[in-house]
């Protein structure tokens, strides 16, 4: 089969096939390994795929394509994209029933919430666009570049980082995939561990959080009389169409610019689609007497699955990038572009907002639209009533992040 310029092999793609299953396995053994009271649960496949990427990426390259570098590419972002989609749709089942009434209630904070996160990390971007000026740097529309693919990756926001390059000068778009790629590592694993280390530092006692959370007056999934209709005995068939209905949903394209449809636009992609689309059919849970909610085995098995491939198609592209491209002082502005937003929104919701922990936890992971981070956050709770936050907050989150990033770059 020739593909572009180069020719894939089937040996190449039993390689790439093969070194998917490795990484996850090894990434779960990882996982397992505790210090202190504290893993990198599913993360630990993330490690793993950088660690691959970094290493063995020229060898997969070489091996699964002669020549066009762009197929592996292409093959990793699909099985990233698969695995978004299977996460972000198995979380909006879970939160749908309970998503609008807790929406409801907790509105104002989770508005409040997805800004002030974004904007302290928009802050955090300014102040590092200064620093750099001050020592030394002369081109700064390449600095700028740099600053906005670093905040996008510390917020692990794929469309911040699309709407970055899309808003840059043709001969930066590179600038910033660099700066997204040095500082997405940290931005995975910084959230991940603080969502593990908050409930130690302040010694929560998790059975009482969760009952907090549980006491909120948040709503209730629908119950229904009568034997409701299943699609087939997992029902994939609701779960596939909404996931279906979502990339649709997703691909819709705003204008934000003058220019219309060719210049620059924000939609939902297909994380906020599927999202959206799940936590309608979770919300209403039927039409007539056919179930349109998914088993909660099957959520938990597309959950975790999709978490899974998500990491290992970001880890080995991120990894690759890392290594060819790091320097120190960037992954420095990185790794405090990420601490910033994580605690001002922890403050805030923790003095100001009254959001009890689990409930503070779940809106900071949606705030930092880390998708990792609320599959570690369950873990941790023990309870997947956390995802209603992550939802609730992570919509404003998305748009707030998408405008930062093209402010940033048109003010400097």
């Amino acid at each position: 089969m020739v593909l572009f310029n180069g020719v894939v092999t089937a040996t190449g793609i039993a390689f790439l096939m093969l070194s998917v299953l490795l990484i996850s396995a090894l990434g779960y053994a990882l996982g397992r390994i505790e210090i202190g009271g504290v893993s990198l649960g599913t993360a630990g496949v993330f490690i793993v795929a950088i660690l691959f990427g970094g290493l063995f990426y020229p060898t997969l390259t070489n091996t699964l394509v002669q020549s066009d570098v762009s197929y592996v590419k292409n093959a990793l972002k699909i099985v990233e994209n698969i695995g978004l989609i299977f996460f972000v749709t198995s979380v909006g089942f879970i939160a749908g029933p309970k998503f609008f009434s807790n929406l409801k209630v907790n509105f104002k904070s989770y508005v409040l919430l997805g800004i002030v996160i974004i904007l302290a990390g928009g802050l955090t971007a300014i102040a590092c666009i200064f620093i750099g000026r001050a020592s030394g740097e002369t081109d700064f529309k390449r600095l700028t570049a740099m600053v906005v693919g670093l905040l996008s990756g510390s917020l692990t926001s794929t469309p911040a980082f699309s709407a970055a390059k899309a808003t840059v000068a043709p001969e930066y778009e590179d600038i910033v995939a660099v700066g997204h790629g040095i500082a997405y590592i940290f931005g995975v694993i910084g959230v991940v561990l603080f969502v593990q280390l908050m409930p130690k530092i302040t010694k929560a006692d998790m059975d009482e959080e969760v009952k907090k959370l549980q006491s909120v007056e948040t709503g209730t999934a629908k119950k229904y009389n009568g034997q409701l209709i299943l699609t087939d005995s997992f029902s994939f068939l609701p779960f596939m169409l909404a996931a279906a209905i979502g990339i649709v949903i997703g691909g819709i394209k705003i204008p934000l610019s003058a220019k219309g449809m060719s210049g620059t636009t924000f939609s939902l992609t297909s994380t906020g689609g599927c999202l959206l689309a799940a936590l309608i059919f979770g919300h209403f849970g039927r039409i007539g007497r056919i179930c349109l909610m998914p088993s909660e085995g099957t959520l938990k098995v597309f959950r975790e699955l999709g978490l899974m491939l998500f990491l290992v198609g970001a880890g080995v592209a991120g990894g690759a990038s890392f290594v060819v491209n790091f320097q120190f002082i960037y992954f420095i502005y990185g790794v405090i572009m990420t601490i910033v937003p994580m605690f001002a929104g922890y403050f805030i919701a923790k003095k100001c907002l009254k959001l009890s922990l689990l409930n503070n936890l779940g809106s900071i992971t949606g705030g930092m639209t880390s998708t990792p981070a609320l599959g570690t956050l369950i873990k941790v709770a023990h309870t997947e009533d956390v995802a209603a936050a992550y939802a609730a907050t992570y919509p404003f989150a998305l748009i707030s992040v998408v405008l930062v990033s093209q402010f940033l770059i048109i003010l400097f």
